[in-house]
């Protein structure tokens, strides 16, 4: 569907309405891009200096194709604009102003690498630890939330003293080299506008109209950093959706734009991109949210097309019948790149992942293809993932103990307290002599190499015959892997992401009936080469969860996986709520321009073993009028 030729009367409204504190609520497709850019031409048109202008939003991407548009708009005078990231905008300020912290102009930004060696260095001068040092995931993520709420060691909760300790030394560390973590600019920023408010007022001087996009998504630091900003003349434009508020487990609050004192509230609810069936689902879901601004989507579209819903036995089959439905749009001229799957959770996209792989097709001239070539959006493809990867490689040494590529992989994962230096005279011992590392592995007497040895002799005992996910399971709990994730990885979203593919892994292990171990890696691997083949084209199939899928569309889409527990996900329905999941769902709707299709199955594999399904409460929601078959199997 093309945009809109010229502005509506909501969008007019919001690009003149330019004093006091204005809250524009676009809705999905409605064309808030347009209006934010024909919003600063119009400012300039007005007189205002093109350089008091400040636009802040959340992503270079983002940023980078407003000035673009700006530019195409009004030509070289968008220059002037200062369009950029929180962030960004922050680093400016502190390159000019940080002195007044107590650093010099010079000071170094350190990324999540740089902290994560400093953390351990300061960690191990803390213990005295000369060896290898237990996980700091815990810790380091502790830290960095503290930076981000720029808080003090005694404004924060600790869990330990010894967090508390190491963020103070931590800081002083920091100043000490005249060095900033990307955590702490906004904080630090907001810091120097509080204590010293002739620098804030100069930057409030300079920046008379300050514009925010996708506000919905700010945190507190953000939400204060643009209320200092706004504090003196108020012409403080916020741009966003609640009802596309999806980012809480990471700091978001919904309530900042709930709660945002407007002057004036402007609502943007014509869509440019979906037919009515498709804005008339996502309006009945989203009305069941308490905590909104009210709004409706509409379209001019007068499309009679209504959504597909369907209820698999499995999840291969649902995989399957998603994929016949793929081929059936690309025999209707359809390119695989208008065409999309959402998922709510990384771990879904096996199924698909293989599907997708294994499916037959003829091209235009008739030749018959193998494998409809995807990509895996925001995202590594199943088999690239580091755990995937892992469990690989211990199945790659139970089939072959000489794979040494493999064998080295795995042999401290996770950490069995066979140190790097060993570790280095036995490959040096492998080379010289040119024995197997596996063969000099069997003669050591080090408890470690030993318990690692009879572990991979055990197991290979246990392999021997499909299927194999009950032998994954026993593999998986004896090497403690959970335990292993929870410990290195410091956000507890992806600790939770990880986890799902492990049990993913033993899926497909349980799924392999007639395979031996090693047909099983060989196809793995088969599979991984020709996808790798496919990577050449641009027009391939989208994957991606549903998170990743916010501020794109397409023609077609494929909503999958809509069963209770993933949608609304059961861990994340603890941490932020029905309400948020509810938002999510209605984000995955709103992606779809001509065609969408919901489904999922009655029965999913977890960790080898068939556990019944129910459908996502969110169906229940939707008018039946507006599906093209109603599955009494979804809805008794």
């Amino acid at each position: 569907m093309k945009s809109q030729p010229s502005l509506n009367a909501p969008q007019q409204q919001a690009v003149e309405t330019v004093n006091g504190r204005v809250l524009v609520l676009a809705g999905a497709g409605s064309g808030k891009t347009r209006v934010i850019i024909h919003r600063i031409a119009h400012l300039i048109r007005l007189g205002v200096d093109p350089s008091g202008i400040l636009g802040l939003t959340f992503t270079n991407k983002a940023a980078a194709e407003m000035r673009h548009r700006v530019e195409g708009l009004i030509g070289e005078v968008g220059k002037q604009v200062t369009l950029c990231t929180f962030h960004s905008f922050c680093m400016q300020v502190l390159r000019k102003e940080i002195e007044k912290l107590g650093y010099t102009k010079e000071f170094s930004l350190y990324d999540e690498r740089d902290m994560q060696r400093l953390v351990q260095q300061l960690a191990r001068d803390m213990l005295g630890h000369e060896g290898e040092l237990p996980s700091l995931a815990p810790t380091r993520a502790a830290l960095a939330e503290a930076a981000n709420q720029g808080l003090s060691a005694e404004e924060t909760t600790w869990h330990d003293t010894f967090s508390k300790d190491l963020y103070v030394r931590l800081n002083s560390s920091l100043r000490a080299y005249n060095a900033v973590s990307f955590d702490s600019l906004i904080t630090l920023t907001i810091q120097l506008f509080e204590e010293h408010p002739k620098i804030l007022e100069k930057y409030q001087d300079r920046f008379r109209y300050l514009m925010i996009d996708e506000y919905q998504d700010t945190n507190p630091a953000q939400f204060r950093l643009a209320e200092l900003l706004a504090g003196k003349y108020n012409n403080l434009c916020v741009v966003g959706d609640d009802d596309q508020s999806i980012y809480g487990w990471r700091g978001a609050e919904v309530k900042n734009i709930l709660n945002f004192k407007a002057d004036h509230i402007i609502k943007l609810e014509q869509n440019y991109r979906s037919i009515s069936a498709i804005l008339d689902a996502a309006n009945a879901v989203i009305k069941n949210n308490q905590n909104r601004h009210g709004k409706s989507l509409w379209s001019a579209s007068k499309s009679p097309e209504l959504i597909e819903v369907f209820n698999a036995p499995t999840d291969v089959e649902e995989a399957n019948a998603v994929v016949s439905r793929l081929l059936r749009f690309k025999e209707q001229n359809f390119r695989w790149r208008d065409m999309a799957i959402l998922y709510r959770s990384n771990a879904l996209s096996r199924q698909f992942e293989m599907a997708l792989m294994q499916a037959s097709w003829q091209n235009r001239d008739g030749k018959w293809m193998r494998g409809i070539p995807y990509e895996v959006f925001g995202g590594m493809e199943f088999s690239e993932r580091a755990e995937i990867k892992d469990l690989l490689a211990y199945l790659r040494v139970i089939a072959n103990p000489v794979d040494q590529e493999a064998l080295l992989r795995i042999i401290n994962v996770p950490r069995r307290g066979i140190s790097d230096a060993y570790l280095d005279e036995l490959t040096k011992a492998n080379r010289s002599q040119n024995v197997p590392l596996w063969n000099l592995l069997e003669k050591e007497d080090k408890k470690a190499v030993k318990a690692f040895v009879d572990l991979i002799e055990e197991a290979q005992r246990r392999f021997k015959e499909p299927p194999f996910g009950e032998a994954m399971s026993w593999l998986i709990e004896k090497i403690n892997y959970k335990k292993a994730i929870e410990e290195d990885v410091k956000s507890e979203k992806m600790r939770a992401f990880k986890w799902e593919n492990v049990q993913e892994c033993v899926n497909a292990l349980a799924e392999a009936k007639e395979e031996s171990l090693q047909d099983f890696i060989a196809n793995t691997t088969l599979n991984r080469q020709m996808h790798t083949s496919q990577k050449k084209t641009d027009d391939k199939v989208h994957l991606m969860t549903f998170h990743s899928a916010k501020g794109l569309e397409f023609p077609i889409c494929f909503l999958v996986g809509l069963e209770d527990g993933i949608l609304p996900h059961e861990k994340s329905m603890m941490q932020t709520g029905l309400e948020e999941e509810r938002r999510l769902f209605y984000v995955g709707i709103t992606r779809a321009q001509q065609f969408l299709t919901l489904s999922m199955a009655r029965a999913r594999l977890k960790m080898g073993k068939a556990h019944p399904t129910n459908p996502s409460r969110f169906l229940y929601e939707i008018p039946k009028t507006l599906f093209k078959v109603t599955d009494h199997k979804i809805f008794g």
